[in-house]
């Protein structure tokens, strides 16, 4: 099967979608199975996909009615799937025997198609639409913390909506660290180190799809919501607290002035 891999076709297409938050891979991994770490499947006939953990599947040659068909069939694996597939990537893939292998004008050339490099571009396009999940939230996290830092600004008092943003910041932060924790942007392919000859060829997609660099910007953004947090946090404290001491100047003062009374008209 792998011999016959996109057999007689000079290009295809390669489509990457986030799928849901988990892929429960064990079924898959006992059956239709042509490689793993990422774990590559047989879809229809000299075609395949790659499956990853963190949720995210890559199909390559397949068309859009073949992709549906496929994702149906793919649902019962998925856990906490999205309602929609929020984050996507697709690119041609060309072999040219008298190109250099790497991306060029939105095309990834290759020599010949090979298993090991569909999974290398497989876990280029899957790290990639990942960060673009993120970053796309973060940003969103970001659109609900300025209204609340110019209300505070501005001297306002919504405590209850702080409390709320408080917490959805930090279940913010925790699925962040988690997934990209999961997805391990920074970290080269396992077969990498079995198949070194394509050390180049991930490099210049690594560069292609700034994948460093975006996942370097996301965690400074991370850093800068969870010190805004904190922020919040201690203004929010700082308020509370002042407002006891006022009430218990008031109880102080009511009590001298309880007690002068007494002192007066005994």
């Amino acid at each position: 099967m792998k011999e016959l891999l996109f057999a007689g076709e000079s290009s295809i297409k390669a489509h990457a979608l986030f799928v849901g938050q988990r892929l429960d891979l064990k079924d898959f991994e006992k059956s239709n199975r042509l490689a793993s770490a990422p774990l590559v499947v047989t879809a229809g006939t000299n075609r395949c996909a790659v499956l990853f953990r963190y949720g995210v599947v890559v199909y390559f040659g397949l068309s859009m009615i073949e992709e549906m068909s496929r994702l149906s069939d793919l649902k019962p694996f998925i856990l906490e799937p999205f309602d929609q597939h929020l984050e996507s990537e697709e690119v041609e893939i060309v072999t040219d025997k008298e190109k250099q292998e790497g991306p060029e004008q939105s095309v990834i050339y290759l020599k010949i198609y090979s298993i090991e490099r569909i999974q290398l571009i497989a876990d280029i396009l899957a790290k990639s639409v990942v960060l673009s999940y993120y970053e796309t939230n973060i940003a969103n996290s970001f659109d609900r913390i300025d209204p609340l830092a110019e209300s505070l600004q501005r001297g306002g008092r919504s405590y209850h909506k702080t409390r709320q943003l408080l917490r959805h910041i930090g279940d913010t932060l925790i699925t962040h660290s988690k997934m990209v924790g999961r997805v391990e942007v920074s970290d080269k392919p396992e077969l990498l180190w079995e198949h070194p000859e394509h050390e180049h060829l991930y490099h210049k997609l690594m560069v292609e799809y700034e994948l460093r660099e975006r996942h370097v910007a996301l965690e400074r953004k991370l850093d800068l919501i969870s010190r805004t947090a904190e922020t919040l946090l201690g203004v929010l404290q700082a308020n509370r607290t002042l407002r006891v001491e006022w009430y218990i100047v008031i109880l102080i003062v009511f009590e001298i002035l309880l007690t002068l009374y007494e002192m007066v008209f005994p």
